[in-house]
């Protein structure tokens, strides 16, 4: 049997199972955690230009743009995955070193939206993503993860799952729809290696892709079954040749949403815990800027090779730059929103504390990844002392996880901004009660 058949049958039992209080809640949590990401993310590039392509799609069709305004389903899809993923404030799954949120809840939201599904189907194919999706990213592992970006990769099949569980194909439809959407997932790491707008795109595009796979397998169109485990197939392809033989073992028992990580700073995840480690050493001894005369940072080889920017010029590039979060967290006390606007881009302390930061690959910790994400700063003071602390897994890892409160105080500051304090408030309750709705979320203007 290949993998995608073993994962149709699971989607197929999945349909009758009976979801558990605790996935249910996970699964909430994590609609919760795409809003508070999408709505930052609608005034960020290049979402304004997306819309203008879109616009022969947009004021019609029963699916909606995070801001309330009516679109087809699949301009819809394409638009709120790459506005949840835009302003970098996304879930992610270690294991599959992936954010599925932004591509999966999107595409389960335009899906339901069309066929007028309810709160509990919308979460019940939501859950469906994140567990095929995962599954195929810890498949797919760290060789993939060199050159491509999994959550425009392995969020295609997210977005294809979730759409198919709402479409409630049968298995193998559902192997079908998995086996196209293979063929669409795409999305190099290059793309934000220097400035630039794709980024998001890429999660936008696994959304629309997918949604687009399931409503083809729906209507009889077929795929390649073996094109996860074929010779000239996605694992070969795209990775190391993994073994697919494990990818459906444990599906229906051990669910993936239930140790998601929600993000507690704004950035690229992989600065999290230098961050964490910077601001308890702030915390700890009362530190200043200019008490500081060096920083050294140790952390795992995809931390230095994302977040690369040694001198970021601008909010994209900073947002993946180690050296820049790390010296804002020490002369701000804080990585959130305001950490990218113009005039905290051009701080001198900022920039000044940046040229005493090094940083460098720790072959423990690295070795680590992607099951630990861990970071060890430490700094050296002005009258000679040094302060270290070591992070071994960030705030809002599963080992460190965000309390509700925590997630609903992240909601209400990000959405709060954007469609006031009061509409974010009936939101949030709405979706703490998704599963007794009768139509999926959506946020409507009054």
């Amino acid at each position: 049997m290949h993998p995608t058949e073993a994962l149709g049958l699971y989607a197929r039992a999945h349909r009758d199972a009976a979801l558990s209080e605790e996935v249910l809640h996970h699964a909430k949590r994590a609609v919760i955690d795409w809003y508070a990401s999408l709505f930052p993310g609608l005034a960020t590039d290049p979402l304004p230009q997306l819309a203008q392509v879109l616009a022969d799609d947009l004021d019609r069709g029963r699916a909606q743009l995070g801001d309330g305004r009516r679109a087809t389903a699949r301009a819809a899809a394409l638009y709120n995955g790459a506005a949840a993923h835009a302003a970098e404030v996304d879930d992610s799954f270690r294991d599959a070193m992936y954010h599925p949120g932004a591509a999966t809840i999107a595409a389960a939201l335009a899906a339901s939206q069309e066929a007028g599904a309810n709160g509990l189907a919308f979460l019940r194919a939501l859950v469906l993503g994140y567990e095929v999706s995962t599954r195929i990213g810890v498949v797919m592992g760290r060789a993939h993860y060199r050159h491509w970006h999994n959550t425009g990769t392995v969020g295609t099949f997210g977005a294809a799952a979730a759409a198919a569980g709402v479409l409630q194909l049968d298995a193998l439809p559902f192997a079908h729809a998995l086996a196209t959407a293979a063929t669409f997932a795409a999305g190099l790491q290059q793309a934000f290696r220097m400035d630039s707008m794709s980024k998001p795109l890429h999660a936008g595009r696994a959304a629309e892709a997918g949604l687009l796979a399931a409503q083809l397998a729906a209507r009889g169109v077929t795929g390649s079954l073996d094109v996860l485990d074929g010779e000239a197939g996605l694992g070969h392809a795209m990775s190391d040749g993994p073994d697919w033989s494990q990818a459906a073992a444990t599906l229906g028992r051990d669910f993936h949403i239930t140790r998601l990580s929600f993000k507690n700073h704004i950035g690229c995840g992989h600065t999290f815990a230098a961050i964490d480690a910077a601001l308890a050493l702030r915390t700890q001894h009362g530190l200043r800027p200019e008490d500081i005369a060096h920083v050294q940072v140790d952390t795992y080889r995809p931390a230095l090779d994302i977040a690369c920017h040694a001198h970021p010029r601008t909010a994209n590039e900073a947002r993946f730059s180690l050296r820049y979060v790390v010296a804002t967290a020490l002369a701000h006390g804080s990585v959130r929103l305001a950490a990218y606007e113009p005039a905290r881009l051009d701080d001198a302390r900022t920039r000044e504390l940046m040229a005493r930061i090094d940083v460098r690959v720790d072959p423990a910790l690295d070795a680590a990844f992607p099951g630990r994400r861990g970071a060890h700063v430490a700094i050296t003071t002005r009258d000679g002392a040094t302060l270290a602390h070591l992070q071994p897994d960030r705030k809002g890892d599963p080992e460190l996880p965000l309390s509700d409160a925590e997630l609903e105080g992240k909601f209400l500051e990000l959405a709060g901004p954007v469609i006031g304090a009061a509409e974010a408030g009936r939101l949030l309750a709405q979706l703490w009660s998704l599963e007794r709705a009768d139509a999926p979320p959506g946020f409507v203007p009054r």
